[in-house]
């Protein structure tokens, strides 16, 4: 049976119930049904939910209850992993606080520059989203004052842990006040995250739902393996042949949303971007416009589209292939809904194969790979549909005007054919109407190729296989004898480093993709990475900068053993090597530790004891 409780039985304040009715919410998820009343109450709440379970409205509609817009002190404070997931919390606090005057929400977040940060944070927010390492330097800054935060919510705690940020989220839960309310979520509820919670959390109440994993009979569920480098065009030819009245295109980010209407647009696709920027009566104009058709494409972050009901989308395309399950059952429901038959198309890069496989697997779906139209098929298919009008036009009469254009156009073929020139048939006339009419440019260089899509093949499964032993084993893709630069960062094995908790401060914190990123060989007290270009020194700075495992990155250029060799697996025994592993500062650091053990032996243990209170690394 359906359930019937609406977000008017929530006692949510009438400004916040308004800008979620604006969004067209009428019922809560399961986890916003169960979590909001707890955090309206001032209970804290440990939530088991999934990313796309609704969790960001389950601790956000709450939180803005709390907060007064009058207070320019910050009263909120979210950690996420990433910046992707600090934006986009920001940026769905930002549309549920629509209607809530005064409020500012500020994301801090690694890999950009500080200035912009530091200028919102001291004009006054009343909520900071961001992730762990920005938001430790805004405290040593004097930036953030956490004295004045009354709510607290770390969200993917699971993924936060995973990515080596365990002593920053210790540092920062120490110092807030006692009297808060706090939230913790995570996808997964290990053992160590419930010591977290009873470390940072009074008495939760703890809310779980199980994440939506089914998806609609009425959706044809179809992917491309595209190149990334393709996308742009394959979606293009998507929508050039497509029989679906209205499509919807998914992406990650606010930029690309906007700069790919733009794109479609300049190709001659009637697109426009929506985003958690688009002020709510911009919103409800795109959304018009799309019932209306004076559009027929809107590019759109998972965020702003929650809520959108359309009848006239009948395609939905994952330009970027979501990373939950979740988001990907949500996103495909915007088509098919209500009985209607629809289509959902996910463009998938080869190395992505492995989340296709996992949304297939809990969706228990076979999405079917499909071919993208050609060139020649687009204009094609367009040349038909230029012809039908033609005909229709035809019909409709008072084409006489014309006539003394063709005639013109006749005496000038055949005096042409009397100087010895090629004459030009009416047929051939119209194949050329034809192609301006279709905007065919003809034969030109491109480098757009005829096929844009590729298959996953055996080598793909091989190097997937390769990629998944090397990140257990502390090393990625790339050796330090391939072009690039190797940079030594100062956390090691000794300090429980993790590959991915280097792959994720580089990332964050100094802006770089992972494909930047090579081979990581992870020594006692160091570790070294491969990266395929040479960092500037902003980059550098940034990262050095970077926590992890409590220890600052301090990255330097590695120069290598003996003259510049550097450490590979095939020369493990090498003499080099050994003398490499055994350098000075590492031995003074080991003499260091042997002297020191004694006296560090236990000392974490019998603080643990005195206070009887849990550290949030210690239970990682």
């Amino acid at each position: 049976m359906a359930n019937a409780t609406t977000f008017a039985d929530l006692n949510l304040p009438e400004t916040i119930l308004s800008a979620v009715t604006d969004l067209g919410f009428t019922s809560p998820t399961a986890i916003q049904e169960q979590a909001i009343p707890l955090l309206l109450e001032g209970r804290d709440v440990l939530g088991v939910a999934q990313t796309g379970t609704g969790k960001t409205a389950a601790f956000a509609l709450p939180m803005l209850a709390h907060v007064d817009p009058n207070n320019r002190h910050v009263q909120a404070l979210v950690l996420a992993p990433t910046r992707e997931l600090a934006l986009q919390g920001a940026e769905a606090i930002n549309t549920f606080a629509a209607r809530t005057g005064g409020l500012d929400v500020v994301a801090v977040y690694g890999g950009s520059a500080y200035g912009p940060q530091l200028g919102a944070l001291r004009d006054g927010a009343q909520v900071v989203v961001g992730t762990p390492g920005r938001v430790m330097d805004m405290i040593d800054r004097g930036a953030l004052d956490l004295s004045t935060i009354r709510y607290f919510v770390l969200d993917e705690a699971d993924e936060m842990l995973r990515m080596g940020f365990a002593e920053d989220v210790e540092k920062i839960a120490t110092g807030l006040p006692e009297e808060r309310i706090s939230a913790l979520f995570s996808a997964t509820m290990p053992k160590q995250i419930r010591m977290v919670a009873e470390t940072h959390l009074n008495n939760p109440a703890e809310v779980q739902v199980s994440s939506p994993s089914s998806t609609v009979d009425t959706i044809t569920q179809t992917y491309a393996v595209v190149p990334t480098r393709h996308k742009i065009g394959a979606l293009a030819r998507v929508l050039a042949t497509t029989e679906a009245d209205a499509a919807l295109v998914f992406v990650r980010t606010r930029a690309t949303a906007e700069d790919l209407a733009i794109e479609l647009s300049t190709r001659g696709v009637q697109a426009a971007a929506l985003s958690g920027d688009v002020a709510q009566k911009d919103r409800e104009k795109l959304v018009d416009r799309l019932r209306q058709g004076s559009i027929d494409v809107l590019v759109a972050t998972d965020v702003a589209a929650r809520g959108l009901d359309v009848e006239r989308i009948g395609l939905v395309v994952n330009f970027d292939i979501p990373r939950e399950v979740e988001t990907y059952v949500h996103r495909i429901g915007r088509t098919g809904r209500a009985g209607r038959e629809g289509t959902a198309l996910s463009f998938v890069t080869p190395k992505e194969k492995q989340r296709l496989r996992r949304i297939e697997k809990v969706t228990r779906t076979q999405m079917t790979q499909v071919e993208l139209p050609t060139p020649a098929e687009v204009s094609g298919l367009r040349a038909r549909k230029l012809l039908a009008e033609a005909v229709e036009r035809h019909a409709v009469g008072r084409l006489h005007v014309y006539d003394d254009l063709i005639a013109e156009f006749i005496a000038a073929q055949e005096d042409a054919q009397n100087d010895g020139m090629e004459l030009l048939s009416l047929a051939d006339l119209v194949s050329a109407l034809l192609a301006l009419g279709v905007r065919d440019p003809g034969p030109q260089a491109t480098d757009e190729p005829e096929k844009l899509t590729v298959g996953f093949t055996a080598d793909d499964d091989r190097r997937e296989k390769r990629g998944r032993r090397e990140d257990r084993g502390g090393q990625r893709r790339g050796g330090f004898d391939e072009p690039g630069t190797t940079y030594r960062v100062e956390v090691g094995r000794r300090d429980g480093v993790a590959p991915g908790a280097i792959v994720g401060a580089m990332t964050n914190e100094g802006g770089l993709r992972g494909s930047q990123l090579g081979k990581i060989d992870i020594f006692p007290s160091f570790s070294l990475i491969h990266v395929n270009d040479e960092l500037d020194q902003a980059t550098l700075r940034r990262i050095a900068k970077a926590r992890v495992s409590g220890r600052t990155l301090d990255i330097t250029k590695d120069n290598g053993p003996r003259g510049g060799r550097r450490p590979s697996e095939a020369h493990a025994d090498d003499s080099g090597l050994r003398k490499y592993r055994a350098d000075r500062k590492f031995g003074e650091e080991r003499a260091q530790r042997r002297q020191t053990h004694s006296n560090r032996r236990g000392s974490f243990k019998k603080s643990y004891r005195k206070d009887n209170r849990r550290s949030f690394r210690d239970s990682y």
